[in-house]
């Protein structure tokens, strides 16, 4: 299993490292709090490019 070029043991060290540094009851919150954040991205990207669509269709009917 390979993500961004990293396997299990670097994988299981990073998570490791992070139950420590925030510990187990704050991580499910930040789980949620990312998660939160990546949808809203999304969906700025998904406005900003319709925005940019339609201001282009108006440059070309002219």
């Amino acid at each position: 299993m390979r993500i961004l070029g990293m396997g299990l043991p670097e994988l299981l060290v990073i998570g490791l490292v992070c139950v420590l540094l925030f510990g187990a009851k704050k991580l499910p919150e930040l789980g949620k709090s990312l998660g939160l954040t990546i949808k809203e991205l999304k969906k700025s990207l998904k406005e900003g490019l319709s925005e940019e669509d339609s201001s282009d269709e108006g440059k070309i009917k002219k």
